[in-house]
């Protein structure tokens, strides 16, 4: 849930460039994010233009129905599709998506047990050697007023680590600036979870 000066800021221009100029080339830094990616938490459609030029195919997951009409009717094109769903439940197949994203979405979680649900439904639906890439801001005073009526449960950078590989991925970087933090995840690859369950095997 976001209060209404969340939804304000979120749907504003200065929030699509502040998006597209400093935050996603940051997060999305050295990053491939192949031909399909899972964007969550698309909302009024901030980023999905810019992960479309990076990715042939973007899937936009959103959990207010109204922010999907809203989405559609601005981006919805050539490569670009809305999902009306729950990122706690995602609606797709076992490794369908190259990349997914998820920008300010882990702090609208209602508690850390839905963010490490969310944490694994995101592994699943990864192909394996699969990225999840995205960006979060600390817990502190101002955030937590801005956040008066609106659902903030923070998600801890120190964390992050520990709790994104028990959900299923194989290497996580973390890096904090002014605030906030970006984090990266990637699904191990079928041939090294073979190899390392082979020599635990034979050491056992």
């Amino acid at each position: 849930m976001m209060n209404s000066l969340e939804h304000s800021f979120c749907s504003s221009s200065v929030w699509r460039y502040l998006s597209e100029r400093r935050v996603l080339p940051w997060v999305l830094a050295g990053q491939r994010l192949g031909d399909h990616t899972l964007e969550i938490g698309a909302g009024y459609g901030a980023s999905t233009r810019f992960l479309r030029q990076r990715a042939a195919r973007v899937t936009a997951l959103e959990y207010n129905h109204e922010e999907i009409l809203k989405w559609k009717a601005r981006c919805e094109g050539a490569g670009l599709v809305a999902v009306c769903g729950d990122g706690t439940q995602l609606p797709f197949a076992a490794e369908t998506f190259s990349s997914v994203t998820a920008i300010l979405v882990m702090h609208h979680l209602r508690s850390v047990e839905l963010q490490d649900r969310m944490l694994a439904e995101v592994a699943r639906v990864l192909r394996p050697g699969g990225s999840f890439v995205g960006f979060e801001i600390l817990d502190g005073w101002m955030n937590r007023v801005i956040h008066l009526g609106s659902t903030f449960t923070p998600f801890v950078p120190a964390t992050a680590r520990e709790r994104m590989k028990a959900g299923g991925f194989g290497s996580v970087m973390v890096d904090l600036r002014r605030g906030a933090f970006r984090f990266s995840a990637w699904k191990a690859r079928r041939w090294s979870e073979e190899i390392r369950v082979s020599g635990n095997r034979r050491s056992a």
